[in-house]
């Protein structure tokens, strides 16, 4: 849950890498950093929290440079403190050399231990720390190929792109979980993990890093190399479904037109009696249009969304029941009161705020809630960079649709099944990553790895 802006051959690189990183602060909202190449020289800003509580005018001004690298976090491995921080620079006997991360190696406890047993130190709790000691341990003469050998090391999910002086340097892992897009600004050449940044800044898309691809832009220009052997596909599905900002497009499809069809397919298969659809804010928005389009059943923004919520907030002494779903999202009664209502929403992960929803739809005076969820249950953890739980902590995972529905307060529960997904998605299942909803993983993760990242892992939220 990480997201990456690049910014090549323009005179304002700082500042267009800050206002890329707003763009994609739903990504990541723990860390902010950007990093820019002046001349021979890196210069690096990092730190705690949103894109606007890191940077001011000043701080950007201390970013000169025609080149920038800017990243915003929401840690998946490793620790939220600001050692953790992206983008991050180091400088070895190449020189100085940057990285931002999207996605997650699943063999980088494994890769730390050994790294550690021969010497190295590490600075930091991320995965990403061990691609930078196997990238100075590399002999090639040339970082390209030392960026290109170290990642041969390593498994998992990757999309890294780099900064060296003169240099971006981009790479998507060879199944092509997390994406990556190129645009044209003026003379320059932007990156982005998602086109809504292009949007904002004014970009010309070009094109979609391919899997497996390598993308190296210079003063001659963008230019690619694959290096690495086919693998299957495996873009991310649940970026689709919740995770990427509805204006953008995502592995070749628009997100918000996928999430439509999610709804229309969801009404297929789980019709309801209800006489409104509502959706959970934001990310239940779309696939709630696409439920009712099918239905015909009337749309209202039932729920209102308190989009000022910072990253914390202080709670009162006296008990206010459900008061951290309450801060965020309030019912509009004059909608809700007496009706019937099917109530979409993304996905259901613990339960826990599925049933304090619900809850305050009933204290609204609903008087039937229906939950419809535009995707498959979820039964497992994800290794590749989404912050999904602990298998024992995924309430799909240990309970029936039935015992679900019961936990939640809901008069019915229904699922998209992986079929109507795949569907709404025009893509074959073994086209993406679908492990959240099939425990089938494309990429292993090593027993001895699950040991190992139990030390790095957050207490349940």
């Amino acid at each position: 849950m990480c997201g990456i802006v690049g910014i090549f051959g323009h005179p304002e690189a700082s500042k267009l890498a800050y206002l890329g990183l707003y763009a994609l602060q739903h990504r990541g909202q723990e860390s902010a950093g950007i990093v820019t190449a002046d001349g021979r020289q890196l210069h690096r800003r990092a730190g705690m929290g949103h894109v606007s509580e890191v940077f001011s005018r000043d701080v950007l001004g201390a970013l000169p440079g025609d080149c920038a690298l800017g990243h915003v976090r929401y840690s998946t491995y490793g620790d939220s403190n600001p050692a953790n921080a992206q983008p991050f620079l180091v400088r070895h006997y190449r020189g100085p050399i940057a990285v931002a991360h999207n996605g997650n190696l699943v063999d980088a406890g494994l890769l730390r231990g050994d790294l550690e047993g021969e010497g190295s130190i590490f600075q930091t709790t991320t995965d990403t720390e061990a691609v930078l000691h196997l990238v100075a341990r590399s002999r090639e003469p040339d970082v390209v190929d030392a960026i290109v050998g170290a990642l041969r090391q390593v498994r998992g999910a990757y999309t890294m792109v780099f900064l060296v002086p003169g240099r971006l340097i981009a790479v998507r892992d060879p199944m092509g979980f997390r994406p990556l897009s190129l645009g044209r600004l003026d003379k320059g050449w932007v990156l982005a993990s998602e086109t809504c940044a292009f949007d904002l800044l004014g970009v010309e898309r070009v094109k979609d890093l391919d899997r497996g691809e390598v993308l190296v832009v210079d003063v001659a220009g963008a230019h690619s190399f694959r290096p690495f052997p086919p693998a299957r596909p495996a873009p991310c599905a649940f970026e689709h479904v919740y995770f990427a900002r509805p204006d953008s497009d995502l592995f070749g499809h628009s997100v918000q037109a996928v999430r439509k069809r999610l709804g229309e397919e969801l009404f297929l298969e789980q019709p309801s009696e209800a006489d409104l659809v509502v959706p959970v804010p934001d990310s239940g928005n779309f696939a709630a249009l696409g439920y009712a389009r099918a239905s015909g059943i009337p749309f209202e923004l039932g729920l209102t969304r308190n989009h000022y919520i910072g990253r914390t907030f202080i709670e009162p002494s006296v008990e206010i029941r459900n008061f951290g779903v309450k801060v965020k999202l309030n019912p509009v009664r004059e909608i809700l009161k007496g009706r019937r209502i099917a109530l979409i929403d993304d996905s259901i992960v613990r339960g826990t705020t599925s049933r304090k929803i619900v809850q305050l739809c009933r204290d609204a005076g609903v008087r039937e809630v229906h939950v419809r969820i535009s995707c498959p249950p979820t039964i497992g953890p994800c290794y590749y960079g989404i912050d999904t739980p602990r298998r024992e902590e995924l309430i799909a995972a240990r309970h029936t649709l039935e015992e679900i529905r019961e936990y939640i307060g809901a008069d019915s529960l229904g699922y998209l099944s992986l079929l109507g997904l795949m569907k709404a998605m025009e893509a074959e299942p073994d086209s993406f990553c679908t492990a959240c909803w099939t425990d089938e993983h494309p990429v292993a993760i090593p027993r001895a790895e699950a040991d190992q990242r139990r030390l790095f892992e957050k207490e349940p939220r």
